[in-house]
């Protein structure tokens, strides 16, 4: 009898990539929430000018 349903597992660096991403995105929304949209934003600004 075949098997009615399976589950496709999720290969490890596709799991690593999605938990970074989910990591990434409630740091932000964490940074947003705590300091505010402007304050957010220039925080982010000052950042991606320090490395270029």
């Amino acid at each position: 009898m075949p098997a009615i349903g399976t589950v496709a597992a999720l290969s490890r660096p596709a799991l690593l990539a999605i938990s970074v991403f989910a990591v990434l995105i409630a740091a932000t929304l964490t940074l947003w929430g705590y300091y505010g949209t402007t304050v957010f934003f220039e925080m982010v600004r000052a950042g991606w000018m320090a490395c270029f």
